[in-house]
């Protein structure tokens, strides 16, 4: 009798499991058939605004290398980096005596030659001098104002001032230090006229306008867009990088900003009509890039694309999908090629501005 029961307990087991797994993929084959609710995108042309971000250093607009035009030892250096100087402050001395000298023995010869010339020239109407005589005279007062004109040339180079207000930026020698001609002492920039100076690509000289404005940020003063305008746009684009130079003129100068900080350009332009597609429907796998196009059947399609700029939330669609296309932006999870889907929601292509961060965004041309 026990194994009577055993044996039906069995059968009606196996009878129950096997409903079950029928059951199941029943219910599996019915999820297959089942449409996906899913968003898509309709893929069209349309010119979009870019802001591009591109990064410079800031300059000083005026700003000078301080050389001596006279040999000899440094006497005094008056300023140091950082301090402020007044135009025409007196900067470095140089050890003068030498040409003060000279200057002192031209200055007596040239007295004595106007006291000749003054003789000569009451004398002649007497016939005590001769015509000749004078106008050797005369030319050797000329000589010796002009000796008389050089020293004192010479002697004011050794005395360097400063040529407008500013700060000194670098020494480069020291009191006592002997210099020969031409030597780099000192640099002195103005740190009320700043400039930046940034390479740009050659495709954006087109779309750029001197005294366009724009906007600064300078990383050392946080976010803050500063005012600024384009100065001028270098007409020559190198011929390997195909990048040109541009000058944007900071005005005016924010406090705290100096020359060397790294700041950044937001330039805004607009592009040619591109097909965008907003990044969360770009999937990735091991052979690159694809989306799920939803076909006239309403068949979800395995779609490889090849993109370009990166825009902000969109990225531009260069080939593999045309105008007109609808893409699957939500409800991706779980798709596979031929899928039967049911659009939920269908929008078109938002065309908003975007901000390329560098050119390593720029994956296209």
């Amino acid at each position: 009798m026990q194994l009577k029961k055993y044996f039906l307990y069995l059968v009606f087991s196996l009878a129950g499991s096997s409903l079950l797994m029928a059951c199941s993929e029943s219910d599996k084959k019915a999820k297959r058939d089942k449409a996906r609710n899913v968003e898509v995108i309709t893929v069209d042309r349309q010119p979009v605004k870019v802001t591009r971000i591109i990064t410079g250093s800031l300059e000083a607009i005026q700003k000078v290398q301080i050389f001596n035009e006279e040999p000899g030892k440094i006497k005094q250096i008056h300023f140091y980096e950082g301090d402020k100087v007044e135009q025409d402050a007196l900067l470095i001395e140089l050890d003068g005596s030498l040409i003060q000298a000279q200057l002192d023995k031209a200055r007596a010869s040239l007295n004595q030659a106007k006291l000749d010339l003054k003789r000569l020239k009451r004398l002649v109407p007497s016939n005590l001098a001769s015509e000749d005589q004078l106008a050797r005279a005369k030319t050797a007062v000329d000589q010796t104002q002009a000796e008389v004109r050089l020293l004192e040339t010479r002697f004011n180079n050794t005395r360097i001032r400063a040529p407008f207000a500013g700060v000194v930026s670098t020494r480069h020698k020291d009191p006592g230090d002997v210099v020969p001609l031409h030597s780099h002492i000192l640099d002195l920039v103005n740190p009320h006229s700043l400039k930046a100076t940034m390479n740009i690509s050659g495709l954006l000289l087109p779309h750029l306008q001197k005294d366009a404005l724009v906007q600064l940020r300078i990383d050392a003063l946080g976010d803050t867009l500063f005012p600024a305008r384009i100065l001028r746009v270098h007409p020559v684009v190198d011929p390997v990088s195909r990048q040109g130079v541009m000058e944007v003129l900071l005005d005016p100068v924010p406090v705290g900003a100096v020359p060397g900080q790294l700041c950044r350009l937001y330039l805004s332009t607009e592009t040619g009509p591109l097909r965008t597609i907003p990044l969360a429907a770009l999937r990735h796998d091991a052979q690159g890039e694809y989306v799920y196009r939803v076909d006239a059947q309403n068949q979800s399609r395995h779609t490889r694309v090849k993109t370009g700029l990166q825009l902000n939330t969109r990225v531009e669609i260069l080939e593999g999908l045309e105008a007109g296309n609808k893409v699957v932006t939500k409800g991706i999870i779980g798709l596979r090629d031929g899928s039967k889907v049911k659009i939920a929601r269908a929008t078109s292509t938002e065309v908003q501005p975007a901000a390329v961060d560098s050119p390593a965004q720029q994956k296209g041309p």
